[in-house]
């Protein structure tokens, strides 16, 4: 596949051209609060697998759908009293409910890899909302990226990875958050199956009870579940208290020395995740080693654990 690959302003013709893409069955890069999404008609089973061919993602890896609000993810997903209570506390937000898929939802079975759920998202931010009410259906849209290496959180970023693959990208700056969405499971009892941009402890105080946790291993039920994900072309070690030989060491903390290499030089873990994958950018083109300082497991640094243990996983 090789075209050329518009990059849209964010404004009302913007979002216009991009709406119209879509329901022309093309692939359209937009931005959200956590990274920039790779737009697909989910009910279009040709505009999905253009997904799959641009981003080379594996066929069993099953894709999230973006939608305006709960009133639409309920006419595609069954809801019940947890899913319900997660997603009127937190959507729009970096929240994503794995739900029991209706039978007449009518989205491709490539979105659901062929299970009987689909992860449903309403994200946060103005350029996302307003896509979405103008297009008026679901978006299946993964991070826009080729598969398996740094999610994009600016549309420079997609156009590095992606240009000539897809029909456009949508210009909304930089995403928020910088990390992928928080994965919840409801389709028996809540389980975690992958943290990101919504802290766990928040999800657990909505529910007043503790998550259970996806087992590891086996087929994806959600996205982010591969083993070896986020990665750079480098080599990349992480819980480095300091650097080798010939290493970049990416900081956290005042305790870090390089500034122009540190997620946060105040320990701000919010600061930290919205940081992560442009630094690992960042120190990627320089051609080194890359090590990178604890991260405390907690709030925001799980998902920033996460990202970087599959990001350094052997590949």
């Amino acid at each position: 596949m090789d075209r050329n690959t518009d990059c849209l302003a964010a404004d009302p013709a913007g979002i216009d051209r991009a709406s119209e893409l879509l329901a022309a069955g093309q692939l359209v890069a937009f931005p959200t609060e956590t990274v920039y999404g790779l737009g697909a008609d989910a009910r279009q089973g040709a505009a999905v697998a253009r997904i799959f061919e641009a981003k080379g993602r594996p066929r069993f890896n099953p894709l999230i759908v973006h939608v305006a609000d709960l009133a639409t993810a309920e006419r595609y997903g069954h809801f019940d009293h947890d899913a319900l209570a997660l997603a009127n506390a937190f959507w729009p937000g970096p929240l994503t409910l794995v739900v029991p898929i209706r039978a007449e939802a009518g989205l491709s079975d490539l979105v659901t890899a062929g299970l009987g759920t689909v992860g449903l998202r309403v994200p946060r931010g103005d350029v996302a909302q307003t896509l979405l009410r103008r297009f008026a259906g679901p978006v299946a849209a993964p991070s826009a990226n080729p598969s398996g290496k740094i999610s994009p959180t600016r549309a420079e970023h997609v156009l590095d990875g992606l240009a000539g693959r897809i029909a456009a990208v949508l210009d909304g700056g930089a995403a928020e958050v910088g990390v992928e969405s928080t994965i919840v499971g409801c389709y028996d009892h809540p389980r975690l199956l992958r943290p990101g941009g919504l802290p766990i402890e928040a999800i657990e105080a909505a529910l007043g009870r503790s998550l259970a946790h996806a087992p590891p291993g086996g087929t994806p039920n959600a996205p982010g579940q591969l083993a070896s994900h986020y990665a750079p072309d480098a080599a990349l070690r992480v819980g480095a208290e300091t650097a080798e030989a010939g290493e970049i060491l990416i900081g956290f903390g005042p305790q870090a020395s390089d500034a122009a290499f540190n997620l946060s030089p105040s320990g701000d873990l919010v600061e930290a995740a919205a940081n992560l994958f442009e630094m690992l950018r960042q120190a990627d083109v320089l051609g080194r080693p890359i090590a990178v300082s604890p991260i405390p497991e907690h709030g925001l640094g799980r998902a920033i654990n996460d990202r970087l243990s599959r990001a350094a996983h052997p590949r």
